[in-house]
């Protein structure tokens, strides 16, 4: 694949990397100073890809979503907090005909945590006497808090168990990205864990998911498509 990576920070870096090695190709690098280019701007550049992978920040997704559907190429887009645009942001690719898949978080291993976290919400649905809750900590750069991926965790147990889930979040040093549910009683508590030890999983998870989108139209949230994604490759 031809690949755009649309954030040059450390995620862009790395997911740069792993596709070279995967035996992709790096056709394009857009950096944060590509805020000052203009949408058609973008766009022109973008034609020449396959597939464009966005690890930027929260505010430029709308435009970089606008110029990949102009482009006619398909878009991943691993940054956070840009939720509140999603209407918006849906509209356009509904509009050109494309392609977008989105995620809180590509990692595998947090993909399989969301699973674990529905299954248990499931076993604790009926036993009144635990309290479920959600903790989530980051190093004090992370921006956003809650973090995505608490955000989507809270949604699956609280839907599973039909009541709200407190989430607690801290940011602070070099704390790894950490999620917890918990479920806690006068007699004992129970914990799931996931700790991120490195950005690996997030950029082997989001060329997955480029791989996937190409080809396809319409939107995707990554959660809802993984065992799809992980069938076609023949992971599991």
């Amino acid at each position: 694949m031809k690949i755009a990576l649309i954030g040059y920070g450390a995620m862009g870096q790395l997911v740069g990397k792993l596709a070279v090695d995967q035996g992709h190709k790096i056709a394009l690098t857009l950096d944060l100073d590509a805020a000052d280019r203009s949408v058609e701007d973008i766009a022109e550049a973008l034609r020449a890809c396959d597939v464009a992978i966005d690890f930027s920040i929260a505010d430029t997704v709308p435009k970089d979503v606008e110029a990949c559907a102009r482009a006619g190429v398909p878009l991943v887009v691993g940054t956070t907090g840009w939720q509140s645009q999603f209407e918006p942001v849906r509209g356009v690719v509904e509009e050109y005909d494309g392609a977008l898949i989105y995620g809180a978080n590509f990692s595998i291993g947090v993909q399989l945590f969301y699973r674990i976290a529905a299954r248990a919400a499931e076993l604790f649905r009926n036993v009144d006497s635990y309290d479920p809750f959600i903790e989530e900590a980051h190093h004090k750069r992370k921006r956003d808090a809650p973090s995505g991926t608490a955000i989507h965790l809270h949604k699956i147990v609280s839907e599973k168990l039909s009541q709200d889930v407190p989430v607690s979040s801290t940011r602070a040093g070099y704390i790894p990205g950490t999620h917890r549910l918990g479920f806690d009683s006068i007699a004992d508590q129970i914990t799931i864990t996931h700790e991120a030890r490195s950005r690996e999983g997030f950029a082997a998870g989001a060329l997955l998911a480029a791989q996937w989108i190409v080809g396809r139209k319409g939107v995707y949230e990554f959660s809802e498509v993984f065992d799809e994604i992980i069938k076609d490759r023949g992971i599991v």
